[in-house]
């Protein structure tokens, strides 16, 4: 009967386990998509609210989350100098620097791509 008992718990281990991990891993990618109506109402959710680093409220805005009328949620383009001009043109000027968009511009097409 013990035995018994032990092989149950090893299965039940075996399959609670990994979907457990699974349940709990991060990522990147679509975790909400709650939409916004202006880019910057995102980024001060996640930045502000959510104290996210600069860089990734951005990537997480251009990758995540439907802006505007853009249900596609593609608002930050398809290449880096457009996401550059995108999000340059629509954050005020005190909450990102030149630096911090080029870099999350730079993450953003790397995720967009995977």
């Amino acid at each position: 009967m013990l035995i018994h008992f032990a092989r149950i718990s090893l299965l039940v281990g075996a399959i609670a386990i990994p979907v457990s991990i699974s349940a709990c891993s991060s990522s990147d990618t679509k975790v909400d998509a709650d939409p916004f109506d202006t880019y910057q109402a995102c980024f001060t959710e996640h930045h502000n609210t959510e104290s996210l680093a600069t860089g990734k409220a951005i990537t997480i805005c251009c990758l995540d989350h439907p802006i505007g009328s853009n249900a596609a949620g593609v608002v930050c383009g398809t290449t880096q100098a457009s996401c550059q001009t995108y999000v340059g043109s629509n954050l005020m000027g005190s909450d990102a620097s030149g630096s911090d968009i080029t870099t999350a511009c730079a993450d953003y097409i790397t995720q967009r791509g995977m």
